[in-house]
């Protein structure tokens, strides 16, 4: 789950981690009244959407103006960024070429650089450890960072049994090259974002930039936040952050669903259950030179209606030419997934061809009951089999 900078850093300060001051805003009256509760006399106005590179990104109505972080002096130019950026289409090179609508702000207190930073924390799964990389290289994207200058980036990996210590903190902070009072704060800052980081069982914090003020306090001038969704239970105050206009619609009604799914930007769209499965079948989906429509892993113990819901989402696309069903019945019997696929093909009068491959448990009971549905369902041999139809069936319906 992701939720916006501003809720960030309300949850990050609760722990101690340095941030501005800030204010949410949903309206441009609600933007200027900041103004009198911060003390100025710079602010900061920020398009508050789920993706990165705001501030070098460009509104749909003035491709040729400023972008989504906009510095002000003064109350009317406050309003004035305000009135520009809510209500408007920003892209950006995360949202892609639809880019998203901004429908909240934050101002911020300016305050004065004296360098930037990048730092995150993330769960790294190949060693059980919490891991914080921290570089020099501030307001840049890590990743080319790690691709131009591996050098730059420096690691502390982290026993969550043990916890941070005072030399994991230190090494980071001599790491970045801070000395005396920014050393002593940057220590500071790293134990209070461990703690944040563990406490709400985030899955990533990233601060770009992680900035030194010129007082020589370590601040987080950015805060990007994710969450583990199988621990948002314990967390209601982050679930109630939860934006869903942010979201794909899809891929929310999906998270409503249990069903892991993520729209891509190809024509043929597959239903799996398995993850490993669903990235083979994604996989030979290319190899035989088409893209798959989305990723949409349906899970192990999927009733009817959820396989029902799931072919609706695959369908609601109106990219989705063609859709490959790909089940290997263990847990997940084949005819619950004949079941679910022939009530959701009648629901929403299916109009594009359907290829389905099923193994595993009853499945001959599954492909009877497919045979027997009346529907036009290609019935596929092997996952090989299933591929070449799909990819020769969607070419053809393209092609009409």
């Amino acid at each position: 789950m992701n939720i916006h900078e501003c809720q960030a850093k309300e949850l990050l300060a609760k722990y101690k981690v340095a941030v501005p001051k800030g204010i949410a805003a949903m309206s441009v009256e609600e933007a200027v009244a900041a103004v009198d509760e911060l003390p100025g006399p710079l602010y900061v106005v920020k398009a508050q959407i789920h993706a990165g590179g705001r501030g070098a990104g460009k509104f749909t109505n003035n491709p040729t103006g400023k972008g989504g972080v906009r510095l002000c002096k003064t109350k009317d130019e406050v309003k004035a960024a305000a009135e520009a950026m809510l209500n408007q289409t920003l892209v950006t090179k995360q949202t892609g070429p639809e880019g998203k609508q901004v429908q909240r702000l934050y101002v911020t207190d300016g305050v004065d650089i004296k360098k930037e930073y990048y730092c995150s924390v993330v769960l790294d799964r190949a060693t059980s450890r919490v891991t914080f990389m921290v570089s020099t290289e501030g307001g840049m994207d890590i990743e080319e960072v790690a691709e131009k200058h591996p050098e730059k980036i420096i690691h502390a990996s982290i026993d969550p049994a043990s916890g941070i210590s005072g030399f994991h903190a230190r090494k980071l902070a001599f790491g970045l090259g801070l000395e005396g009072d920014a050393n002593k704060s940057a220590i500071k800052f790293f134990t209070s974002l461990y703690k944040a980081f563990v406490e709400l069982d985030a899955s990533i914090v990233e601060i770009n930039p992680l900035i030194v003020t010129d007082k020589n306090e370590v601040v987080a001038l950015d805060a990007k936040m994710n969450f583990d969704d199988n621990a948002l239970f314990r967390h209601p105050e982050i679930t109630a952050m939860r934006d869903e206009s942010e979201e794909d619609e899809n891929e929310r009604v999906a998270k409503d669903w249990e069903l892991s799914y993520v729209r891509m930007d190809g024509n043929i769209g597959c239903m799996v259950n398995g993850a490993g499965l669903a990235m083979a079948t994604m996989d030979i989906i290319k190899h035989y030179g088409m893209e798959p429509a989305n990723f949409l892993d349906v899970g192990g113990g999927a009733t009817t209606e959820r396989v029902t819901a799931a072919f609706k989402i695959i369908l609601s696309d109106a990219k989705v030419k063609g859709v490959l069903v790909n089940i290997f019945g263990g847990i997940m019997k084949c005819d619950i997934i004949a079941n679910g696929i022939i009530a959701a093909a009648r629901e929403v009068s299916l109009s594009v061809p359907l290829v389905v491959r099923l193994e595993g448990t009853n499945v001959q009971l599954g492909k009877d009951i497919l045979n027997n549905s009346g529907l036009p369902i290609i019935a596929a041999d092997n996952l090989d089999d299933a591929a070449r139809k799909i990819v020769d069936a969607t070419k053809k319906a393209l092609a009409a």
